[in-house]
């Protein structure tokens, strides 16, 4: 497990509606080195049902989440970025927050069940933003501002015609 997992300061807080545990469940059964670290649910009578705060670890990261009701919602101004080796990686991780209510968005974004946004990124394509030469740079962007989920070997084909 990473050093992250023991040394974090700052801890990501997710606010659910109701939702927390189910979240907390389908995160860490898909990435590796995960665990649910702790939960607490509200007593009876507090006004509120669900999930007090649970922690989770992701690969190293730490996130609390609770269930505070329908005040507040997710929005893509944050989300989760996912770094992926390959094409397999970024479809597992892509059909699985679709899944049972999710939706796609463009240029590799998502929205889960819990209406929470991920980013499915392939490595190739953030090495070529970091190391990649401009002009394919840019005809690599072109084909992915058309993409929902993206295609690694598209990607790939852009970058390199």
């Amino acid at each position: 497990m990473s050093t992250v997992a023991t040394n974090q300061k700052i801890i990501p807080f997710l606010w659910f509606n109701g939702k927390a545990e189910e979240a907390m469940k389908l995160y860490t059964s898909l990435f590796a080195n995960s665990k649910i670290e702790s939960l607490k649910k509200w007593d009876a009578g507090s006004g509120f049902d669900g999930v007090m705060v649970g922690t989770i670890v992701l690969d190293g990261l730490r996130i609390n989440m609770f269930d505070a009701g329908p005040h507040f919602t997710f929005n893509e101004s944050f989300s989760f970025f996912v770094t992926c080796k390959d094409q397999a990686e970024v479809d597992m991780y892509w059909n699985a927050l679709t899944r049972d209510g999710g939706a796609e968005s463009q240029c590799g974004w998502l929205k889960d069940k819990f209406g929470f946004s991920w980013q499915i990124v392939p490595a190739f394509m953030i090495d070529k933003i970091n190391n990649g030469e401009p002009k394919r740079l840019g005809q690599l962007m072109q084909v992915m501002m058309k993409m929902q989920k993206l295609i690694v070997a598209d990607l790939e084909a852009a970058y390199n015609k």
